[in-house]
């Protein structure tokens, strides 16, 4: 039973104990020069491409983030695998984009109650993921954060799909909670003690009297991100003499909204004059933006402790460290996206197949491989990494996927191969990147195909359609779209596929 505050104690124990050892790197045993290098994928859950400081975010501190892009490359042109939650974690780790890969929506295996069955649709058995291809080379895999991809049990669960260690949220309607009852730790439910199970969509008529009573009516005693933060670092120092790869899937800044509330002091109460009273689901928060920032500056740490981690361990040098959002800011739970400017003035937020729904900061290190202070405005996706980690990690990678490796990118050697287009499919709409041209299909259904069209580089705002100024452009558009995707019986696109029900 993991004991309140412990974990929180621990985490930040492990952050300040690194901090102090960093630039001691010299007095560890110098990497074999003939070990594949480790691997950190760090994944945020809706973080907008303006809330990260080297995008241009003001409001918010992440120095930890933003040493990656002084440290090393920064994507300009880096696109998720949808705007939502399940399918982009599914692009990322099987290589193929949603036009092919087997989950394209996000679907639930339960209710919100209590005892209601937990997860979405679970990968198929032996399914390549990017952690099973590199368990069978010899790395250690783990995961950490938000899964999303098969609850307990169910052959979608991590350790059914190439994860040696996982340990957090199976369930993507579990993590709406940020104080949870549990977590799942290798396939074993774990309670978190000092947490009482609260419904994450509330409403409240009026603001409660004071902040005290929110806190003790939508907080614990466990912030379940200091678990799993302290799980990451152990498995860093576990594995520090072999290869490994750490999947870093945090669920932060994803709403419910809720941080420890001495976090909340370091952003100015002149930002909320209002509570948010949960009038757009999750749970009710008297300083919404400050909470927010807060979670967003937590993830921020997070980040910081296990590169302080690498640093005392003398693994800078050989890690690749890859950070990124599995897609664009949200709209809901007491959000603000325009106060932040949380989508950088692009079209668009979380499900929304414009560019503010799917662009996301894409930020990589790796010393003496990628330059530091480099960016690439190189037009990529999820689908991409698979095959550029595979290739670092000097595995070969499964025949038929979508991505190409971003390796000469990175290296800034080599000719890099171009992707002729970049397809993105969720709940009835359709997108379609190729060059500087871009395709939507909105509210599809069988007597509704329209196609806009807009020119990303004149326009990259997406406010002008120029379908019919371009009829040429359009075709061509609309027959990559038809040629890009398989039909899917569990995710049927409305007006293209039979309408199948789901299983």
């Amino acid at each position: 039973m993991i004991q309140p505050n412990q974990w929180r104690a621990l985490a930040l124990g492990t952050f300040l104990c690194a901090l102090a050892s960093c630039g001691a790197s010299d007095a560890s045993p110098k990497e074999d020069a003939q070990r594949p290098p480790n691997i950190v994928f760090f994944m945020a859950d809706d973080l907008g491409y303006g809330e990260v400081g080297a995008y241009g975010q003001e409001l918010i501190p992440t120095p930890n983030i933003d040493s990656l892009a002084r440290d090393g490359m920064l994507f300009t042109n880096h696109y998720s695998g949808s705007p939502v939650c399940a399918p982009s974690r599914c692009v990322l780790l099987t290589g193929l984009h949603t036009g092919h890969s087997e989950v394209r929506n996000n679907w639930e295996n339960g209710g919100w109650g209590q005892d209601q069955s937990e997860g979405q649709w679970p990968l198929a058995p032996n399914t390549q993921t990017l952690a099973r291809v590199l368990q069978a080379k010899g790395y250690a895999t783990g995961g950490v954060g938000k899964w999303g991809l098969g609850g307990p049990g169910t052959t979608g669960a991590p350790e059914n799909q190439g994860f040696d260690h996982f340990s957090g949220y199976l369930c993507q309607r579990i993590a709406h909670n940020h104080y949870p009852t549990h977590l799942w730790r290798d396939g074993e439910r774990v309670e978190l003690e000092g947490n009482e199970w609260v419904d994450s969509h509330q409403k409240l008529k009026e603001p409660l009297d004071t902040e005290d009573e929110y806190w003790e009516r939508y907080n614990g005693a466990t912030y379940a991100h200091d678990v799993m933060l302290a799980d990451a670092v152990s498995f860093v120092r576990e594995h520090k003499d072999e290869p490994f790869f750490l999947y870093y899937a945090s669920p932060i800044p994803h709403a419910s909204l809720q941080a420890p509330p001495e976090d909340l002091d370091a952003f100015p109460r002149e930002w909320d004059q209002e509570h948010y009273l949960g009038n757009k689901g999750y749970l009710p928060h008297p300083r919404p933006r400050a909470a927010y920032a807060a979670m967003v500056a937590h993830l921020d740490r997070e980040v910081g402790s296990v590169l302080a981690t690498l640093d005392e361990l003398g693994l800078r040098d050989n890690t690749i460290v890859v950070f990124t959002s599995d897609n664009g800011p949200t709209f809901n739970g007491g959000t603000d996206s325009t106060f932040f400017n949380s989508a950088a003035g692009m079209r668009g937020l979380k499900c929304s197949v414009y560019e503010g729904g799917l662009k996301v900061p894409t930020l990589v290190r790796w010393p003496e491989h990628v330059t530091a202070g480099s960016s690439s405005d190189l037009p990529s996706a999820f689908q991409d990494w698979m095959p550029t980690l595979l290739e670092i990690a000097q595995v070969p990678s499964p025949t038929g996927l979508d991505g190409i490796s971003l390796l000469p990118t990175l290296e800034g050697a080599g000719e890099q191969a171009k992707h002729e287009s970049l397809y993105f499919e969720y709940g009835g709409q359709q997108a379609l990147r190729a060059g500087r041209w871009k395709a939507v299909r909105r509210k599809l259904r069988k007597d509704n195909l329209v196609t806009e069209l807009y020119d990303l580089e004149a326009d990259p705002k997406e406010s002008k359609d120029l379908a019919d100024q371009e009829p040429e452009v359009l075709a061509r558009m609309v027959g990559l779209l038809n040629s890009s995707r398989s039909p899917s019986t569990i995710f049927p696109l409305p007006g293209i596929d039979p309408q199948a029900k789901k299983k």
